[in-house]
């Protein structure tokens, strides 16, 4: 029988009643659902002292890293995330008594939550942009919901036509590295790509845009003409709309710039601060393109049928979905500054 949870007084007296009526340790065991080592332990104490303790008696090797032990083991950890289970048990041995193998370690950094893990890649914020993002969350930490549905977020994406399996592990003979069922083909650049240019608020979702070839400035021009504006004016007629833009070269260029002096009147650029896709929920919106892509049962197989399933998927974006994401951006701010202008979770 497995182990059970601490035996109540009621169990123990169940225990030796049971070996009273001369059933055997196997009998008692299968009778109440014990192990054979807890009804032969509670019957020896009842014996020996005339009464029976509830703790169940552990069983296996005692631990060799006690308390103190694992608090020591945690401050290395915190000390140096990178270090190897040898770097651990080296250092962990300098000043104990008893040394430990690595397998110990290892068990022990399990028994304390620890698991090897590959570290979150996040962009290196320099402390220039670190205090722009804080100043922009220290804005704009009173904005309530209400104050982000005002706000329309735009953003490019580009979508590739095949992807990367990643670190694909196989099973194979010494001999068989070049047999065709042990490779995985690669194509240069993933066979080319799709980037689009989207944009959404609270309220709708906007145009997606294919852009043919790369984002330049007068490309860009006409998409904000063409579909930023009339977006804005539709969408905001009292003017009291915000449009969302990071800092891309051509978003900047004197001949945007121009153009958004020329319709401030009817709506507001918001200032974005550098380096800041966390705080940008239409990253969410690609990120769910992508995994829609991935899920199709048919995959494309060229660029034409790549645009087709994206714009097809954007149109088909639950509005609860993007609702949802607009109003996440109290806990952006938030975030933001718990971080004190550096990475959040987002």
């Amino acid at each position: 029988m497995g182990k059970k949870g601490d035996l109540s007084n009621f169990e123990c007296g169940m225990v030796v009643g049971a070996r009273r009526a001369d059933l055997s340790i196997s009998q008692s065991a299968q009778l109440l659902g014990f192990s054979r080592t807890t009804i032969s332990r509670v019957y020896e104490e009842w014996c020996e002292k005339g009464k029976t303790s509830s703790m169940q008696q552990s069983c296996g090797r005692k631990c060799l890293v006690d308390a103190r032990g694992q608090r020591r083991m945690g401050r290395l950890i915190q000390a140096d995330r990178r270090a190897t289970l040898t770097e651990i048990t080296t250092h962990y041995h300098r000043g104990m008594q008893q040394s430990i193998c690595e397998a110990t370690t290892r068990t022990t950094l399990r028994r304390m939550g620890y698991n090897s893990r590959t570290p979150h890649r996040v962009p290196l914020i320099p402390t220039t942009n670190r205090k722009k993002r804080l100043q922009f969350a220290r804005a704009h930490q009173n904005w309530t919901v209400e104050d982000w549905k005002n706000v329309a977020w735009s953003d490019e994406s580009r979508f590739l036509l095949r992807h990367s399996d990643g670190r694909v592990r196989i099973w194979r003979k010494q001999n068989e590295n070049m047999d065709p069922s042990c490779l995985v083909t690669t194509v240069q650049a993933g066979g080319g790509g799709v980037m689009v240019w989207g944009m959404f608020s609270w309220h709708t979702l906007g145009s997606l845009v294919p852009i043919g070839h790369r984002l330049n400035a007068m490309a860009y021009l006409s998409i904000v003409s063409d579909h930023v504006h009339p977006f804005m004016t539709t969408m905001y007629p009292s003017s009291d709309g915000y449009f969302q833009q990071d800092n891309a070269p051509c978003h900047k260029a004197r001949i945007i710039s121009n153009w958004f002096l020329e319709h401030d009147n009817e709506f507001t650029v918001l200032k974005w601060p550098p380096q800041s896709p966390d705080l940008n929920p239409i990253e969410d919106l690609w990120d769910g393109v992508e995994r829609e892509l991935r899920a199709l049962d048919v995959h494309p197989t060229n660029l034409h049928q790549l645009q087709d399933a994206i714009l097809s998927i954007w149109a088909n974006i639950f509005k609860e979905c993007f609702q949802h994401l607009v109003e996440s951006m109290p806990h952006r701010i938030k975030a933001v500054l718990k971080a004190k202008g550096g990475q959040t979770q987002y």
